[in-house]
């Protein structure tokens, strides 16, 4: 198992950035090329986030899957026009070039999915829906779908991220935002005629977590689209305890096609 941190200049993002690889070196598929796991951070977090939080590095080795993690750092991984800050073209586009240079890892869709927690479910969303010809599979765990509230935020909400004016900095005009392709219902709406070309989906959030409603709403517009996914329920918060517990089960399902937890509502699962 090797646990690389690389830097290098990024065109999107006109800047030198970071991200952290686990190469399973020790699995037999090392030989070959590996399944990878491009996976996203949260709110205020950083490439190490995941490393410092769960047992991504062991699930990796375990599951024998490359795990490639970089820095989106609060910017839902969207493309920030305004800022000429391309979040979403680094992780849908280059991330996965760069990485690909370096490691021995798949080139093949099936073989290659995006993943993510809170802010960085919604980017594993957003970008593999987005980026779908390149992204086979996606992992949402609690993921923050805040841009339908969004719109109507205002500045006087306490925490920062709730404020409108820094949700305008990360989408732009909150008026244009609903059937942009930062909208997720809107993205998932728009690829659904391409049929058996459709990225897997598996979403899972604690029954604890405020985000609950927002991700059941997700799950409902993909029922009722007739869209293919996977969805959990379990008891957790918004929490390292539930995204550990979580990554390992997506993993299981990531590359064994098959939910490993069964949820509280049959009815609302349907397998990928």
């Amino acid at each position: 198992m090797a646990l690389v941190n690389v830097s290098f200049f990024s065109n999107a993002l006109m800047r030198q950035v970071n991200y952290s690889a686990i190469i399973p070196t020790d699995h037999p598929s090392f030989a070959g090329s590996l399944p990878t796991l491009y996976l996203l951070h949260g709110i205020t977090g950083t490439h190490t986030s995941w490393i410092l939080g769960s047992r991504i590095v062991q699930l990796a080795s375990d599951h024998g899957v490359a795990v490639i993690m970089p820095s989106g750092d609060n910017s839902f991984y969207v493309d920030q026009e305004a800022s000429q800050n391309y979040y979403g073209d680094y992780i849908g586009r280059e991330l996965v070039s760069e990485s690909r240079k370096l490691f021995p890892l798949s080139h093949r869709r099936d073989d290659t999915s995006v993943g993510g927690l809170s802010m960085g479910g919604y980017g594993a969303l957003r970008n593999g829906l987005k980026y779908h010809h390149t992204f086979g599979a996606i992992i949402a765990l609690s993921s923050a779908l805040i841009t339908e509230r969004a719109v109507e935020s205002t500045d006087e909400a306490e925490w920062v991220f709730a404020r409108r004016s820094y949700l305008e900095s990360v989408f732009g005009p909150l008026s244009q935002l609903e059937g942009s392709d930062k909208d997720v219902k809107a993205l998932a709406s728009r690829i659904f005629p391409l049929g058996n070309d459709l990225p897997r989906i598996y979403l899972a959030c604690g029954t604890e977590d405020p985000l609950i409603d927002t991700n059941r709403s997700y799950r409902d517009h993909l029922e009722r689209l007739g869209m293919k996914y996977s969805y959990v329920e379990g008891p957790g918060r918004h929490d390292w305890a539930f995204w550990d517990t979580y990554i390992d089960k997506a993993l299981a399902w990531l590359l064994g096609g098959k939910v490993v937890k069964k949820i509280s509502d049959p009815s609302a699962l349907k397998m990928a």
